[in-house]
């Protein structure tokens, strides 16, 4: 495969189908990355709204299923595999949140599973559900099957759990606790005009690392999860280059997807309990 079509390749499966208000075309689908550009920041991505949102009602479909079959006498293999996952986090919520809200277990329940669903994506073979969007929209369409490979996507999960932060900061501890914190800390005085003096100083240090909590869970899970989608696309060109490293890229394929289930889990535990934590010191009294 020459390095341009090598290349082009790449670029056609990181590229996702974007519909938007183009200047020229109007609302229509981007045919190239210029045009989807072009349309500017309202664009929609569709492939990342469109898995996202078939694989959480997946989990919602699938969940309140088992619920409602569940049994006390002996269960199936997939009822004690749900009872194990609730039990786990709950455990996971127990230990590390030491306020009270009855919202903290099923929300990290559902970001759990709902990361975990998105990132599993990524071990279906990369030709396969694009190849299959290519024979029914036209053959060069755009298609991106991993939602977590787009920064939206993590953006969007980490933004909505930082609004959570927020919220239950200021309802915990209060208008005046809450600024008090991003003012007052870490350092402080008797003095009251040299607290005065302080205070931008506790304020920049405090609001950076108060910003920096969504903008690390976000980039933390693409960066991880956009890696592993990029070494699978690498390893999907050494089947058009020869026998020889065709049977090389089957070897390294099933070596990567064994080790990247283990990445694919870890995001979603390292997503789940860092809200986990985030919420916790939300949820603590301020001094």
């Amino acid at each position: 495969m020459a390095a341009d079509s090598a290349s082009g390749y790449i670029q056609h499966h990181l590229q996702n189908l974007t519909y938007g208000m183009h200047p020229v075309n109007g609302w229509s689908f981007a045919h190239t990355p210029a045009e989807a550009k072009e349309m500017g920041f309202w664009a929609f991505h569709v492939d990342t709204l469109g898995w996202s949102v078939a694989l959480g009602l997946i989990f919602l479909v699938l969940f309140r299923s088992i619920a409602k079959k569940a049994t006390s006498g002996q269960p199936g293999g997939l009822q004690n595999f749900v009872e194990v996952l609730v039990e786990f986090v709950d455990g996971s919520v127990r230990d590390t949140f030491h306020g009270k809200n009855a919202l903290i277990a099923p929300l990290a329940l559902t970001i759990f599973v709902w990361i975990f669903l998105m990132n599993l994506m990524d071990l279906v073979p990369v030709d396969w559900l694009p190849s299959v969007a290519g024979m029914l929209f036209g053959e060069h369409t755009y298609f991106r099957v991993v939602p977590t490979t787009d920064p939206n996507a993590t953006l969007g999960m980490a933004l909505s759990v930082f609004g959570l932060i927020i919220f239950y900061s200021i309802k915990m501890k209060g208008l005046g606790g809450f600024f008090g914190e991003l003012t007052l800390h870490p350092f402080s005085s008797k003095n009251p005009l040299l607290q005065i003096i302080l205070i931008p100083i506790n304020f920049l240090l405090e609001f950076v690392t108060l910003i920096a909590k969504p903008i690390s869970l976000a980039l933390r899970l693409f960066g991880n999860m956009y890696a592993g989608e990029l070494i699978f696309i690498l390893i999907a060109i050494m089947f058009a280059n020869g026998l020889a490293l065709g049977g090389l890229g089957i070897v390294l394929q099933w070596a990567w997807a064994v080790f990247h289930i283990l990445i694919i889990t870890l995001q979603a535990f390292i997503f789940m309990m860092l809200t986990i934590v985030y919420l916790s010191m939300a949820h603590e009294e301020s001094h």
